[in-house]
């Protein structure tokens, strides 16, 4: 976005020069009628206001800051000042600064008014946030939030669901083995594709999961095989057929895939479990009875990580623990089970289980139960369950042929966390508005379209509505590299080299800086000619006294005009020194890019571990803190940050009101809906001047 042709610094003489004229115009804002009138104080304050927004809109947030706060000099306590200075500060990552902003103009709105409810729910979201980490929340009961039904009167969707597997845009792939296909549903319940498989068709498909290299598996209980598919779903071939023999199958249902791409088939008829290597070679079954295990008596759910395999017997109501050779560990469970069907892995790495009815977690340390919800009556039979991108549990009610989503009680009563992040109004009427939804623990919400937007000014509906698109369908990332520029890299200039050359290769967008942080951080030559160079410095860079804040700052701040698929990379030794954080402290620095949606990667060089306070950005932002030369290298982190989940949109429309020559403040208000979710943001701009 272009600046706006806007008074600049020369504003204050140009006001006093055109003082008498000005006071003649209309300057009223229309969002705060406190801005009416005409003594100075009212028209400086305007002018800087203005400033302020636009200076938020081309993500200039220090300037903008000022620029408010020279405004509530000139106008003391206008909740509206208040209210953008506190976006300022939230955006540039100072939290607790923009919750006391918040706080004060929501004392000077009535206590009821919308402005003050408004407020308040962001002001509760932002205070109780803790981190952006996946993990589940100890004693956070899950309730139904909606559901995606196999029938609509008289038309049926699908039957008899077993299965869900979520993916990365917010949809998820249902299993439905009574009517013999895949189908791809929306957040919205809406379906958007159907598999059903080759020439012959599916038969009983009961299970779907996610191999390492993209491709899908999907078991079939009649059909006594696997079947490979594409990552999109369509068939490729089959692993195994009918029979006892190794690698055959009579009732195949839940599966498994390891870190290594193992893949673990359920036989069901034959109480066992079957081992495959990717390629869907057999390479062993695990299971049989023996002096020390039992036997299955209905072997049902299981899951694989780090060596182990778990696996649930519905009958004797147990979990049972193998290695990934076949032998076994002992039990997991063996009390507190109804009848456990499916198990999956959590990314915190506990196991989502269905248990008849329930929905449980379970810690494979501690062996502790905790049940998260309950899906209908006890003659319910939820057959699988996993957690979508969205932090939603989606479970497959077979007996009831519908697809149950369950949310967080205290997300359903919080609602969903809704910001206008920018207005863009250079081509007046037209709008465009770039808008960031989220839950109330920061984690983005995927598969939103059209649909879930209401735009209205005023209290009416926009005109010409039109959805432009979502971040989290761009498969293209910004990165900026940030080199540390202590002594101790100084020796190691050829590892700083190794690892940019590494980052380019595999980065899937573009470079937008590389920065060297010394102690004053330079942006260094990102051309191609030039980047080795780069990666190496200058000589009299390193120093001591090098400044990471500094440099994660402006590497940070080179991101936000970009993609909205961002991450800064650290490649460092290590240790951050004693001027780490002189300016801006480690909350501050974290804040500063989880608010703006960046990610923060560290890949060390040198053989040492990272400072705990790299790992705690990871932690906040998302990515991880790894070394350069870790065996399967650094690659596939650089690769993850074009699919990294961002719930970041654009939209756009004509505006109806009237502008004042371009001097009016102008109301947008967006509401955003999601099964029985809903959350809203209120903000205004200034079109430009005529």
């Amino acid at each position: 976005m272009q600046p706006l042709k806007i008074m600049q610094s020369t504003h204050l003489g140009r006001i006093l020069c055109f003082g008498f004229l000005l006071c003649i115009a209309s300057f009223v804002l229309e969002a705060q009628e406190s801005f009416d009138g005409s003594d100075l104080n009212a028209l400086y304050a305007r002018e800087e206001f203005r400033l302020g927004v636009q200076a938020y809109n081309r993500f200039a947030f220090n300037e903008a800051i000022l620029s408010f706060e020279q405004a509530l000099s000139f106008r003391p306590g206008e909740p509206l000042i208040m209210d953008w200075l506190g976006r300022a500060y939230y955006r540039s990552g100072l939290e607790e600064t923009a919750l006391r902003q918040w706080r004060l103009a929501a004392s000077v709105y009535s206590p009821a008014s919308e402005d003050a409810l408004l407020l308040g729910s962001r002001i509760e979201t932002v205070r109780n946030r803790r981190s952006l980490l996946p993990l589940l929340e100890d004693g956070i009961r899950y309730v139904a939030a909606g559901r995606y039904p196999g029938q609509y009167d008289s038309i049926t969707i699908f039957k008899q669901p077993t299965a869900v597997l979520p993916l990365e845009d917010g949809s998820a792939w249902v299993v439905a083995y009574g009517s013999n296909e895949l189908v791809r549903i929306d957040v919205n319940g809406i379906v958007r594709q159907r598999q059903r498989g080759p020439l012959n068709g599916f038969d009983r498909p009961y299970d779907l999961v996610r191999g390492k290299d993209g491709r899908l598996f999907l078991s079939e209980y009649r059909g006594g095989r696997v079947s490979v598919l594409t990552s999109t779903g369509e068939w490729q071939s089959y692993i195994g057929t009918k029979g006892r023999g190794n690698g055959m199958f009579v009732g195949p249902q839940n599966l498994a895939i390891d870190e290594e791409g193992y893949l673990y088939v359920v036989d069901y008829g034959n109480c066992r479990i079957s081992k495959f290597d990717p390629d869907g070679v057999f390479i062993l079954s695990l299971g049989a009875k023996s002096p020390r295990f039992p036997g299955f008596l209905s072997p049902t759910g299981i899951a694989a990580r780090n060596g182990r395999v778990y696996a649930a017997d519905s009958m004797a109501k147990r979990i049972y623990v193998f290695d990934r050779n076949g032998t076994y560990l002992g039990m997991l469970i063996q009390e507190g089970l109804i009848g456990p069907e499916s198990l999956r892995f959590l990314p915190d790495g506990r196991l989502l289980v269905a248990d008849t009815n329930r929905i449980l977690l379970i810690n494979p340390d501690s062996a502790v139960i905790q049940e998260m919800g309950v899906a209908g009556n006890s003659r319910m039979r939820i057959v699988g369950a996993a957690m979508d991108h969205n932090g939603n549990v989606l479970a497959a009610n077979f007996q009831e042929n519908e697809v149950a989503v369950m949310t967080r009680f205290t997300d359903m009563a919080a609602g969903l966390f809704v910001q206008i992040d920018r207005v863009v109004a250079d081509n007046f009427p037209h709008v465009t508005l770039e808008i960031s939804v989220q839950d109330r623990l920061r984690r983005p919400i995927l598969g939103l379209d059209g649909r879930n937007f209401l735009l209205s000014e005023k209290g009416y509906t926009v005109a010409e509505q039109q959805f432009l698109g979502a971040a989290y369908q761009s498969g293209t990332a910004d990165i900026a590299i940030l080199m540390e520029r202590s002594p101790q890299t100084l020796g190691l200039q050829d590892d700083l080299v190794a690892a940019v050359r590494d980052i380019t290769r595999s980065l899937k967008g573009k470079m937008v800086s590389l920065i060297s942080a010394s102690e004053q951080p330079l942006k260094e030559r990102t051309d191609e000619a030039h980047w080795f160079q780069s990666a190496r410095g200058n000589g009299v860079s390193y120093t001591p006294h090098w400044r990471f804040d500094l440099g994660l700052r402006l590497a940070a701040t080179d991101l936000l005009p970009g993609e909205k698929k961002r991450a800064v990379v650290f490649v460092g030794a290590g240790s951050l020194g004693d001027l780490a954080f002189e300016q801006y402290t480690l909350s501050e620095l974290a804040a500063y890019l989880a608010n703006n949606g960046i990610v923060f990667h560290g890949i060390m060089v040198g053989g040492n571990p990272g400072d705990a306070a790299l790992q705690y950005l990871c932690d906040q932002t998302g990515g991880q803190l790894v070394s350069l030369y870790r065996p399967e290298g650094i690659g596939p982190i650089i690769e993850s940050i074009a699919s990294h989940p961002t719930g970041s949109y654009i939209l756009s429309y004509q505006s109806q009101l009237p502008t004042d020559f371009g001097r009016a403040y102008l109301p947008i208000e967006a509401e955003v809906y999601l099964l029985e979710r809903s959350g809203r943001d209120s903000i205004g701009y200034f079109p430009p001047l005529e």
